[in-house]
């Protein structure tokens, strides 16, 4: 945030950036954000559905009924494909990630589970029963019978009005007997997260007509479903619990980060403050930032959160042109990776001139860009803040920049003509080049919004 020299910058090395990369998708921020320290897992049964027998369609959650993602797995969609349950069965019995619950489906095709066969009753496959990309084939008890209509089967509907409703971020559907993970369309970095943990290979299986994960994808473009194809035969405990642990290393990546309600005083006196300043610099009569198009990185120029939020609170005009409100930050996280909220993102803060009319800004606790990206924690909590931001309000990756590349940007506008080139040294174009290929590398930004 501080106007700095442009002195020498130690880069950031690749195996400190690395592991915070790899702890930002294991879902390791800040000092309480370890996926093992979880919420209590509540245990919840319900019934989703009737088979067309009248069969139940059972669901479990696993976990809070506050969370705020979902993981739907379904272990059984063909009666002869059954050895997903047993994931299923080893989830019941573990811990989601902090933020996340389980949503788990033991079989959506209790008829075809108790006969063993790949049909539901009335002879229709049911992964070819939905309405993307749906085609008429077969007749009735044949392999891949789509059923008369999209949806005409009991099963598949309850699965679709489960879907609607719950809107799970990552759904996982168990199949037999091909051993590999499909690129079904979702979010390649979970695909690809789950097969590493599973040690399955991840492959394209040819796109099929009216299938769950299609109409899923297609549907709500934002969450992603998965097919594992497991191996012949049954699985063992330990192979189960290996999937399990799959499935929970996808839950820990799409997990929230831990925020933390750290409020400054931005009371009326302070936003009509900022209205004034956002007249003055943006030609806009409102304190509001009603559509938030940029992510500005920051660092503190201290050691300690403390110092920094007190700057923050103080609202004391600038130094330079006796100007208010005074600065702030929307977020500032700590050097143990603690993530603090100062101001909603629903207000504009004065943290970056000709940005601030469309910028959310994050300080970093330290004083050099070498410091904040060379600690694992603060870097990987900030990695999973920026793409959640991403994805909640639809940014760019582009449009996560340093405070030294406010200038560069093409939503930059500043009316005042003495702070139309006024930038500062924090966060510079090659330590943001460094930032934004880690950034890549996590779950898209849909799947963390």
């Amino acid at each position: 945030m501080r106007l700095v020299t442009r002195a020498r910058r130690t880069p950031p090395t690749a195996l400190a950036v690395g592991l915070a990369t790899a702890a930002a998708l294991a879902g390791v921020g800040g000092s309480q954000a370890s996926a093992d320290r979880a919420s209590a897992a509540a245990v919840e049964r319900t019934v989703v559905g009737q088979s067309a027998e009248g069969r139940p369609i059972r669901a479990t959650r696993v976990g809070s009924p506050r969370a705020a993602r979902t993981v739907l797995v379904v272990g059984e969609i063909h009666g002869t494909e059954p050895a997903g349950r047993a994931v299923v069965a080893s989830l019941r019995r573990s811990r989601p990630p902090r933020g996340v619950a389980y949503l788990l489906v033991d079989s959506v095709n209790p008829d075809g589970g108790r006969a063993g066969t790949r049909w539901n009753a009335n002879g229709v496959d049911l992964n070819r029963n939905f309405p993307v990309a749906w085609e008429l084939r077969g007749t009735p008890f044949d392999t891949y019978y789509s059923g008369p209509a999209p949806l005409s089967e009991p099963e598949a509907r309850a699965v679709a009005e489960l879907v609607a409703k719950v809107r799970p971020r990552v759904t996982v559907w168990f199949h037999q007997q091909m051993g590999l993970v499909d690129r079904s369309g979702g979010d390649p970095t979970l695909e690809r997260l789950y097969a590493r943990r599973a040690g399955l290979p991840y492959r394209r299986i040819a796109p099929l007509p009216g299938t769950a994960t299609r109409w899923q994808n297609a549907t709500y473009p934002r969450d992603s479903a998965f097919v594992v194809e497991l191996g012949a035969g049954a699985l063992n405990r330990r192979a189960a619990d290996r999937h399990a642990s799959a499935v929970k290393a996808v839950a820990a990546a799409v997990a929230p980060p831990r925020v933390v309600a750290s409020p400054i005083p931005f009371g009326s006196a302070r936003r009509a403050q900022m209205r004034a300043y956002a007249r003055r610099h943006y030609g806009i009569d409102d304190h509001r930032l009603r559509r938030p198009r940029v992510i500005v990185q920051h660092y503190t120029a201290s050691d300690s959160f403390s110092s920094a939020w007190n700057t923050f609170a103080a609202n004391a005009p600038d130094v330079e042109f006796g100007e208010t409100p005074g600065v702030c930050t929307h977020f500032v996280i700590d050097l143990d990776g603690t993530i603090h909220r100062l101001v909603p993102t629903s207000l504009m803060c004065r943290h970056t001139v000709g940005l601030n009319h469309v910028a959310i800004g994050i300080e970093h606790v330290g004083t050099s860009d070498a410091r904040v990206m060379g600690n694992r924690r603060q870097l990987a909590a900030s990695l999973r803040l920026t793409r959640m931001l991403q994805g909640r309000h639809r940014i760019a990756a582009r449009d996560v920049i340093g405070h030294a590349e406010s200038l560069s940007s093409r939503f930059h506008r500043e009316r005042v003509a003495a702070m139309r080139n006024r930038t500062h040294g924090d966060f510079s174009a090659a330590t943001m080049r460094v930032y934004r290929r880690a950034l890549g590398r996590l779950p898209a930004p849909g799947s963390l919004r």
